[in-house]
């Protein structure tokens, strides 16, 4: 999202044309208090939301039922920064979540985001069972594998595609995750992120780290799963695409 004060117009519009029963928003970069629930009640939606003020945020909205919110990590430490929130929708509990980047394999942000991806592996596992309807998606800071990367030799070795941080990823999905997005086919060079700089999205220079994962019942009853490039056309917009996936609940 990268601030949803700065394109709250943008998602309003989204939102109305779409309509999904649940959306997840990453970096709302606001307080609390400052998230506009009024509004998105206006628009038929409950919510949830963990704000850091000019960093992170997390947040759902709902319009088929918002219950059982747990705001951070439901075991362990809780994380000093805004990046998990869950609840349950329609019986579908959803975790919404802002992997941290990492910066550098050498950097101590690197070593937090391996920690964080364990301890959401512990997150899920504590809160759902492997007969439950869950879902994990946000914004994950990890490329699953080379196809989701633009130029995998430039990337390789560094963040976003580090075997560790993959490691960690196939860890979680290990729980019975599945990643909705690879059940279809897709268009080669699919990606939901691009660098603001260097005509990145002209050139369709991105990276796929935007995921929807689903335990393997819920993953059955997907119906589709495609990236929304459109709103990265808009004026001003995220670096990030929706991305977007379709259930057909039993």
């Amino acid at each position: 999202m990268n601030s949803l004060k700065a394109r709250l117009p943008r998602v309003q519009g989204w939102i109305e044309e779409n309509q999904p029963d649940v959306l997840c928003i990453q970096e709302t970069k606001m307080t609390e208090a400052a998230f506009p629930a009024l509004t998105f009640q206006e628009m038929g939606y409950e919510t949830a939301h963990l704000g850091q003020g000019q960093w992170n945020g997390v947040a759902i909205l709902s319009k088929v039922g918002l219950t059982d919110v747990v705001a951070n990590f439901a075991t362990g430490e809780p994380d000093a920064e805004a990046r998990i929130i869950s609840a349950t929708c329609n019986g579908v509990k959803v975790v919404c979540v802002y992997v941290p980047n990492g910066r550098e394999l050498d950097h101590e942000h690197y070593q937090y985001k391996l920690r964080w991806m364990k301890q959401l592996r512990q997150h899920v596992d504590t809160i759902a069972t492997p007969s439950d309807d869950v879902i994990v998606t946000g914004d994950f800071n990890i490329a699953p594998d080379d196809r989701d990367v633009h130029e995998p030799a430039k990337w390789a070795g560094g963040v976003l595609v580090s075997e560790p941080e993959r490691n960690a990823y196939g860890a979680l999905l290990a729980l019975g995750l599945e990643d909705v997005f690879r059940r279809f086919e897709q268009a080669a060079a699919s990606y939901s992120w691009w660098d603001y700089r260097m005509g990145a999205f002209r050139r369709n220079h991105g990276l796929r780290i935007d995921l929807v994962l689903a335990t393997a019942a819920l993953a059955g009853n997907c119906t589709g799963c495609h990236v929304d490039r459109e709103p990265r056309l808009w004026e001003r917009p995220s670096d990030h695409a929706p991305v977007v996936a379709e259930f057909h609940l039993r």
